[in-house]
């Protein structure tokens, strides 16, 4: 009778092991799908949010090809400023000025992508900033500190806004091919409209990096205004797009940004040979590629905040306001 209790226990102590052992495994599951694991050196640092981003029912920590979507509390930035402390690394930004947005945001003290970048834009790490503008003599200079600097650089202007917009991805990939993918590791590509107003920092960095359209990331892909017209390269079927992205800040290596802006040019000129031009130009042709080339990194509304939806005390860059009517042409 004690044997047969014996074995008996033996045999429930037996089970609560596989029971515990099954828990942890399923824990560590939940952890790795929904929690960012920060690489530093040989240990993996698990950030707990003090929040996860909601988009109706599903928990928006990483996407579903297993991402991660950043936002402010879903890193770690102490862990990725020491893991990255002593890569010397150099982070280009490229923004474009033509006609009226170089008087209205370059010029003397409304250059405030200038000094705020260089308080808030990767601040640990080496910055060149090349400024694509019409009128080099109109941008204001700029005194920085050691870490930041800044190229100009002469460029054509397009007579319509939107043939500006296209032809920026055919600019951006000659400076790279000639310059910029010697001179920086990473390279974001920005609008020269918008504003740092808080810490824009390494958690940014990755090969291929989307950022989200605020006013479309609670919405489902029926509601994004891709490309619907079959006939035109950007197209983008009914039912099928991850996310809506903004052609307003995107980046990754230099040799990613490469095949991103390539991708849209020729997208760009494929549809000129038809007589057809894209519902929202590059941004469409970014779309569609960001479709095909699944981002390595997908940035939250947080780091592209549109203060017309409501406040948001975690954006790190917002819309400039401003008058269409007075910075277009057209």
């Amino acid at each position: 009778m004690v044997n047969v209790q014996r074995k008996r226990m033996k045999q429930v102590d037996s089970l609560h092991i596989i029971i515990i052992a099954v828990r942890r495994y399923w824990f560590l599951i939940i952890l790795q799908t929904h929690f960012r694991c920060i690489p530093v050196g040989n240990t993996c640092v698990i950030s707990f949010p003090s929040f996860v981003i909601i988009r109706g029912d599903v928990l928006l920590c990483r996407t579903h090809w297993h991402v991660p979507v950043v936002g402010e509390g879903n890193f770690n930035r102490e862990a990725l400023n020491q893991h990255h402390k002593n890569k010397r690394l150099t982070i280009g930004l490229t923004v474009f000025a033509l006609g009226k947005y170089v008087i209205l945001f370059l010029f003397k003290e409304k250059n405030l992508l200038f000094l705020n970048a260089e308080k808030y834009f990767m601040t640990d790490h080496r910055v060149i900033i090349y400024v694509m503008v019409d009128e080099p003599s109109k941008v204001a200079y700029v005194e920085f500190g050691v870490k930041h600097s800044y190229k100009v650089f002469r460029i054509k202007k397009e007579n319509r806004w939107q043939d500006i917009s296209m032809m920026r991805m055919k600019t951006l990939s000659d400076l790279l091919k000639k310059y910029i993918q010697y001179e920086v590791d990473y390279l974001f590509c920005m609008d020269v409209d918008v504003n740092f107003i808080a810490p824009y920092g390494v958690e940014t960095l990755g090969e291929r990096v989307a950022q989200t359209q605020a006013w479309f990331f609670e919405t489902t892909n029926q509601y994004f205004t891709y490309e619907r017209r079959p006939e035109s390269a950007a197209y983008i079927p009914m039912g099928e797009g991850d996310y809506y992205y903004h052609a307003a800040s995107f980046g990754g290596t230099p040799s990613e940004v490469l095949k991103l802006v390539d991708h849209c040019y020729n997208g760009i000129m494929a549809d000129k040979e038809k007589n057809i031009e894209a519902i929202w130009h590059d941004e469409s042709h970014l779309n569609k590629y960001f479709l095909l080339n699944k981002p390595t990194k997908v940035l939250s509304p947080d780091y592209l905040w549109d203060f017309n939806i409501h406040g948001n005390q975690n954006a790190k860059l917002r819309w400039v306001p401003k008058d269409y009517g007075q910075v277009r042409e057209n």
